[in-house]
């Protein structure tokens, strides 16, 4: 499975601090490795896709079999508008 990460998401995460990004960056390869488990994801009501939550930050994104599209990563207010 490939990982696309957009372009809102790149700056996102380019302006979090380090401990945050590699925390996203790890999620992001458990979830490709089919082990999501203990992440704390919920399907989105009223639009497609999903959320990651780590802390005060979430990710949006889509998956299916061969793509794993992360479409946003930002503060909790403000992802979801």
């Amino acid at each position: 499975m490939k990982i696309v990460i957009r372009k809102s998401a790149q700056k996102a995460l380019a302006r979090m601090n380090s401990k945050m990004r590699t925390q996203f960056f790890k999620s992001f390869d458990r979830i490709v490795a089919g082990d999501a488990s203990k992440l704390d994801i919920k399907k989105l009501t009223g639009r497609e896709g999903y959320r990651l939550r780590i802390g005060q930050y979430r990710a949006i994104f889509t998956k299916d079999y061969e793509l794993l599209d992360v479409l946003d990563v930002g503060p909790r207010g403000d992802i979801y508008s």
